[in-house]
């Protein structure tokens, strides 16, 4: 054996000997370019089929090793290649758990038994009967809604069985929203329906529920998604209270007597059992208020109609319609989709202290247009200009001189005014009361007192008209007669004699004094 071989064996044998960490440590040794066999060595085993290369040829490779990895590596260092995260969009691994959104429990599906068992063998194993408690067990918690049949119906609670131990127990209070409701009214034996656990053993070891809580879980979430939506409710009214209506929507729905209609309602008992439809306006789930508007609705639905006959309707236009309201101001007529209204001045041609006195709700009415507000919606109307105006047929009918008939329809300081006509109303001064002197207009006379007449004055442009009741009086015509007469003669004196000419002087005025007193002697005047 030649030196070289000896040395191989040697070294073959601290190999086998050395411990693992050696090996490998032997290993790494290998693959260095000082410990790769020089050309003229022996070599054995596999190595020795192949050939042994140049210095150059090895030393070629390994350069090109190392520089592979550097350039690897600024490639993957370049921050042009390399993506740069955004905080709009972080980056989640693909592996990571994202949890899901919880669903609100009044949209989670009811929590039911099941109701078939599958088909399982009579020699039941481990497996079969792990599975078939499985399938006949389930699993809830309180405030939880499951679903279940009843089964027995008392005067004070309802049983319900949801394939739990033991029947689950609704006490009245919590079988519905409606005040003073029989069980009997509310379910029936056998119907499904859903309920939220209260307690899964009470003191008494019952499984109580309630099915009203139920229902509001459900139609809160419904409402709420409603409201958002702009969207309608529609419920049954159960019950009338101060101010408005209750609808039944789930829960108890508050709805004001003023937004029930388009006009407000006095009487609410007719809507008792009727379906509303209706807009949620407001909606607080922590004071458990839900306030609706059928109003809103019903104008949301006629707003169509409502543009189609504002522009129809026409200034001048005649139209029947009915009286829906009476306010202090005037009256409000339903035209068949829309209201107008009727001033206080424009209910009559005679003076109106209050719209009652002319129109009560439910008239049937003639109206005329007076204006159509498109932009505000608003219509003025008038009921007087439907009929003739009382001045014309007064006018027509009567003239200055005219004695006629009246009523005293209002006494003032300065006088009394007299009705003479329909819508007529003329003024009595306090001097034309009576023939004397009159103080006060209510010493003489009193409302509706009938009076008689007599029209002195007409100013037709400012639709007055002047009265007089002494005038009217016969006295006063008996006055005017004489008034009327021509003057007559001036009347003789007593002591004038008949024939004596009534134009010539009964003595002579250039007479002496002793002739004047001659003749008055004659005559019997002075001293004998």
């Amino acid at each position: 054996m030649t030196t070289n071989e000896n040395e191989l064996a040697t070294t073959g044998e601290e190999h086998a000997d050395a411990p693992e960490d050696a090996a490998v440590e032997t290993e790494a040794l290998e693959i260095t370019p000082e410990a790769a066999p020089q050309a003229g060595d022996v070599v054995t085993g596999d190595a020795a089929a192949e050939p042994i290369a140049e210095p150059e040829t090895v030393t070629e490779p390994v350069a090109e090793a190392i520089v592979e990895p550097v350039t690897e590596t600024e490639t993957v260092l370049d921050p042009v290649v390399e993506p740069v995260p955004t905080t709009d969009a972080p980056s989640v691994p693909e592996d990571a758990d994202v949890e899901p959104t919880p669903v609100p429990r009044g949209e989670r599906p009811a929590i039911t038994a099941p109701k078939e068992i599958a088909d399982l063998p009579d020699d039941l194993s481990a497996d079969d009967f792990a599975k078939a408690i499985e399938q006949t067990v389930f699993e809830f918690k309180e405030g939880d809604i499951v679903g279940g049949s009843v089964v027995r119906i008392d005067q004070d609670e309802v049983l319900v069985d949801i394939g739990y131990k033991s029947e689950g127990v609704i006490p009245l209070k919590e079988l519905s929203i409606r005040n003073a409701a029989s069980p009997g009214e509310i379910v029936t034996v056998g119907e499904e329906i859903e309920a939220l656990v209260l307690q899964k053993e009470d003191d008494n070891g019952r499984l109580v529920l309630s099915k009203k809580r139920a229902q509001y879980e459900r139609a809160w979430g419904r409402i709420e998604r409603v409201m958002n939506e702009g969207g309608t409710v529609t419920g049954p009214v159960i019950e009338v209270v101060k101010g408005g209506l209750i609808v039944d929507i789930g829960l108890r729905g508050f709805l004001p007597a003023s937004l029930v209609d388009l006009r407000r309602v006095r009487d609410l008992q007719p809507f008792i059992g009727e379906a509303i439809e209706a807009k949620v306006i407001e909606l607080d789930r922590n004071r458990n208020n839900v306030v609706l508007s059928r109003r809103a609705y019903l104008e949301e639905e006629q707003a169509e109609q409502r543009h189609a006959f504002l522009v129809d309707l026409k200034t001048g236009d005649v139209r029947d319609g009915v009286v829906s309201s009476v306010v202090n101001f005037g009256a409000f007529v339903d035209l068949g989709g829309m209201d107008g209204l009727v001033h206080v001045s424009e209910l009559s041609w005679q003076h109106v202290n209050h719209p009652g006195e002319v129109v009560n709700v439910g008239d049937k009415v003639t109206v005329r247009v007076l204006e159509v507000d498109h932009d505000r919606e608003r219509i003025s109307l008038s009921i007087r200009q439907t009929t003739q105006d009382p001045w014309e047929q007064f006018i027509e009918a009567s003239e200055t001189g005219d004695v006629l008939e009246g009523a005293v329809t209002k006494t003032v300081p300065f006088g009394a005014f007299v009705s003479v006509g329909e819508g007529v109303e003329g003024l009595v001064h306090v001097s034309e009361i009576a023939m004397h002197h009159v103080e006060s207009p209510e010493l003489e006379l009193s409302i509706g007192q009938q009076v008689r007449v007599k029209v002195t004055e007409v100013d037709a442009d400012r639709r007055r008209v002047s009265l007089s009741i002494k005038q009217a009086l016969p006295e006063w015509e008996e006055r005017s007669t004489w008034s009327e007469r021509k003057p007559s003669k001036p009347r003789r004196r007593e002591f004038q004699r008949e024939d004596e000419a009534e134009a010539q002087p009964s003595f002579n005025a250039d007479a002496s004094l002793e002739a004047i007193l001659q003749e008055l002697k004659e005559r019997g005047i002075g001293r004998s």
